[in-house]
């Protein structure tokens, strides 16, 4: 089985390479298209998807994720990947200075779509917390401010943190039982 996985980052698709291959090969398409402004990253991944399909008329999967902080109602949300260019991790740092509530979701919205058929997702989630500075140089994105629920590193400072990873490893995962049942 083969999925066609859009997106323009390369370490998600080695990341999920690393978690659906061999039982299913994923061939990566880097093309750019417009992406449904929401707070909901499942309906901008299933809008994205259905469009896809529709237009390369193959089957896609596309990711969307971000990282929801409470205390500031959410974001950067759905906006995360905007946002980490243009005010990056000092930036959120600076907004979450004097916050002492720095609860946070990871979260990841995996969508498959067939053409002219109706799209369907997998949710991942991880809960964890703000660091209160930038810690560690792994990983990618918002890794080296995010500490997962039990733990006091960051992502950015775990070697390991492919292998612990989880809220886009569950959806990830959520979409191989999907499409190894069908």
């Amino acid at each position: 089985m083969i999925i066609n996985f859009v997106t323009s980052n390369k370490v998600k698709v080695k990341e999920f390479r690393q978690i659906l291959e061999p039982a299913i090969k994923v061939n990566h398409i880097k093309i750019f298209y417009p992406e449904l402004r929401s707070d909901n990253p499942e309906e901008i991944a299933k809008h994205s998807a259905e469009m896809l399909a529709n237009k390369l008329k193959k089957p896609v999967v596309v990711e969307d994720s971000g990282l929801f902080i409470q205390a500031l109602n959410d974001f950067p949300g759905t906006c995360s990947a905007y946002i980490h260019k243009r005010i990056g991790l000092e930036g959120i740092i600076k907004l979450m200075e004097g916050v002492k509530d720095r609860q946070c979701t990871y979260k990841s919205a995996v969508a498959y779509c067939e053409p002219r058929k109706k799209p369907v997702s997998f949710l991942g989630e991880e809960k964890g917390n703000v660091a209160n500075r930038i810690r560690g140089h792994f990983g990618f994105g918002h890794d080296p401010i995010f500490i997962p629920k039990r733990n006091n590193k960051t992502y950015g400072e775990m070697k390991n943190y492919k292998e612990v990873k989880k809220f886009r490893r569950r959806a990830v995962e959520k979409l191989r039982d999907y499409l190894l049942d069908v």
